[in-house]
């Protein structure tokens, strides 16, 4: 399934031989913290384990979901009926987005304000556990995190993977003053950790976010043959339209204005808005999907994307050479503002102020398709097989002191990796 997966004697630790390994050499434990809020974090924990079981590297891979650390005994869905992400989520899908920098805000007013009771409960947690190396891939949490690892596991390297391009400080992503490692899938968010004081031996450069392996796979080996089975004209320009796991209202209004233009519409679960669709008065091919676990086959047989910014769903169709029609406007959600720009500023489409004026954006991407698709060209993300390299080199210059010292920061030699 994963293409371009060394040896596993390159993944050997230094002296070890593949028949070492195979032999048993000790595990180390690696944990991926995660949780469901907005679903990407999750995606990219279940990527990155993916890829590490594939690479055969000798460690043990633990997901852990911060919200169960955190309430083991499930007492805020027992008051409330529904699991804290849930709130968030409906959110998402609904598109009720409006003042989310306000409440980002007040969340991590009340994170800081929970620190001491949050800091025991992830010490006890860590103590029972243990492991060898730490990897976040979620915000907002990370000086707790960082502060219950580097208390309770001495010596033990902390890792942040940014799941977002950019940082939006301050206490989202970068905490300042920390003696940890920063993932960082754009040259912008290397800035930013630079600024925040970090050494340039603990930024880590990646050449894109971590997206599922599946889109590394060989393309549809007949394309056309494919479109016309599916009840689409290979000759017209095709757009994918998407907008996360439940779909979005919005989809309804981009197919009012394209409706003489070739589409796909990947609902998720949302079979209401997926019957609208299909009864929609189109004077084009149509394709109208409910959930499917292989959206990565229909996503190329596409030449275009629309959808919102979010950070895997525009990697994903830059990945696969789509270029890409979004907007930015008050309902963005502020950590995902800068992704527009990311747009703009590589030339991989085009970000209107909203999807009323989606005929226009469209039109204009079409016509320009060579254009948008060369600059995509220039993109080769490799992240997902990049992470663990870089966790490799982490952990193997980690020196883990066995009579329980401290660690004061300096226990992980420098490592530097820029895949631009």
């Amino acid at each position: 399934m994963l293409d371009q997966i060394p040896p596993l004697t390159e993944y050997a630790p230094p002296g070890a031989s593949a028949a070492t390994l195979r032999q048993g050499v000790p595990l180390r434990t690696v944990d991926l913290i995660y949780f469901n809020a907005g679903g990407g974090h999750r995606m990219s924990a279940l990527a990155l384990e993916a890829v590490i079981r594939e690479q055969r590297r000798p460690w043990q891979v633990r997901l852990v979901n911060l919200t169960e650390v955190l309430d083991a005994k499930d007492m805020f869905r027992r008051m409330t009926g529904v699991a804290p992400e849930h709130l968030y989520n409906v959110r998402l899908q609904r598109g009720w987005t409006l003042g989310l920098a306000q409440e980002l805000k007040l969340l991590q007013r009340m994170i800081r304000f929970g620190h001491a009771p949050m800091l025991r409960l992830l010490r006890s947690h860590w103590r029972r556990t243990a492991a060898d190396l730490v990897v976040s891939l979620v915000p907002n949490f990370n000086r707790v995190l960082y502060d219950s690892v580097v208390s309770s596991l001495p010596g033990v390297p902390y890792v942040t993977v940014m799941t977002d391009l950019a940082d939006y400080p301050p206490h989202f992503w970068i905490e300042p003053g920390q003696a940890q490692h920063i993932v960082c899938g754009t040259p912008r968010a290397a800035q930013q950790a630079t600024a925040m004081g970090y050494p340039a031996e603990r930024i880590h450069l990646t050449s894109g976010m971590i997206i599922r392996p599946e889109f590394y796979r060989p393309p549809v080996a007949d394309r056309g043959a494919e479109q016309r089975r599916l009840g689409l004209d290979p000759s017209r320009p095709t757009g994918v339209v998407m907008f996360g796991g439940h779909g979005s209202r919005v989809m309804l209004d981009i197919e009012r204005q394209l409706h003489d233009m070739q589409l796909i519409f990947i609902c998720g679960h949302n079979a209401r808005l997926a019957s609208r669709l299909r009864h929609a008065k189109a004077t084009a091919p149509r394709l109208v999907l409910e959930f499917t676990p292989d959206v990565v086959h229909y996503l190329q047989l596409a030449d275009f994307f629309i959808g919102k910014p979010g950070p895997a769903s525009l990697s994903e169709a830059v990945r696969l050479g789509l270029p890409v029609v979004t907007v930015r406007n008050a309902w963005t959600m502020p950590q995902e503002r800068y992704n527009t720009q990311w747009v703009r500023d590589n030339g991989f489409g085009i970000v209107h102020d909203s999807f009323r004026t989606i005929r226009t954006a469209v039109v204009e991407l079409v016509d320009r398709l060579p254009e948008y698709q060369r600059n995509l060209r220039r993109c080769g993300n490799r992240a997902v097989f990049e992470v663990p390299e870089i966790l490799a080199r982490i952990l193997s210059g980690a020196a883990v002191p066995r009579d329980g010292a401290a660690c004061d920061g300096a226990c992980t030699p420098p490592s530097v990796v820029c895949l631009t």
